[in-house]
């Protein structure tokens, strides 16, 4: 059965006029070419040293681009993307007020009239991404569709990933599709190049499995007596947590929980 869930903590930004590709190519980890009705790119904005702002989802319509986001980060990117704006023929707006953010999983959801819908880009079981001009029937609530997220090991942006700390590979950005290695130069781009070719990654957000009461996130995760991590996101017995990856192997504790984690089918580390 297919399950759709609003998701009311986000937003949406369009980025329209002739320029709005070429704009957003220049300064996105992935390629803006290749989002097109029916088809979303999921993808970061960076500093310039290659650390993690925000990231979001580029759905298309015909003259404009709609970037699903978090609402709390909606004022910052919005400002953001004004500051390169210089002479490029774009218009910056947020329309949050005009649409609904949905997710929809275990199927293909029905796409009413006026709904701009894509598959999410990062995993197949990840399912759809739906942003509704009008309130659509839900059947799941938020919660059921964070402990699917969860299950999956899919970030939710400054809920598991640090402003200007966090970098792209460590939060699996490479085998989730939000990184391009092809399409040329953007903010940031030197240094997640640098990580991928010189395998620098040494701390990975993981899903864990948790025993015991659900840690806060920014807990410490403790290992042979030495900080290995912090917790991040969770619900029930479920949670993402950057974890060095040398500690893997020992009982990782938090608050008065142990982790334990649970490595999904995608995840790729480095031998």
């Amino acid at each position: 059965m297919v399950r759709l869930a609003r998701l009311p903590e986000r937003g949406v930004l369009a980025i329209a006029g002739e320029d709005r590709i070429a704009f957003l190519q220049g300064l996105v980890s992935n390629d803006v070419a290749e989002a097109r009705p029916g088809h979303a790119v999921w993808a970061a904005l960076l500093t310039p040293q290659g650390k993690w702002l925000a990231d979001f989802f580029i759905l298309a319509e015909e003259d404009r681009l709609l970037l699903d986001c978090e609402r709390a980060q909606i004022a910052m990117l919005a400002a953001r993307l004004q500051r390169y704006r210089l002479r490029a023929k774009v218009a910056i707006e947020d329309v949050s007020d005009r649409f609904g953010v949905y997710a929809a999983w275990g199927g293909k959801p029905e796409i009413g009239p006026g709904v701009i819908a894509a598959p999410d880009p990062r995993l197949r079981e990840a399912g759809w991404r739906l942003l509704a001009p009008a309130t659509l029937a839900e059947n799941a609530g938020f919660e059921e569709w964070d402990l699917h997220r969860l299950s999956l090991g899919l970030p939710d942006g400054s809920r598991d990933l640090e402003t200007e700390r966090t970098l792209l590979l460590e939060a699996g950005f490479d085998e989730l599709a939000g990184v391009s290695w092809t399409k040329g130069c953007y903010m940031g781009q030197e240094l997640t190049a640098r990580t991928r070719y010189r395998g620098l990654i040494k701390r990975r957000l993981l899903p864990v499995a948790v025993a015991g009461p659900l840690p806060p996130r920014d807990t410490p995760v403790l290992g042979g007596g030495m900080v290995r991590g912090t917790m991040r996101s969770g619900l029930q017995d479920r949670g993402l947590a950057s974890l060095r990856l040398d500690s893997l192997a020992e009982p990782l504790l938090c608050g008065e929980a142990v982790l334990t984690p649970q490595m999904p089918p995608w995840l790729r580390l480095a031998s």
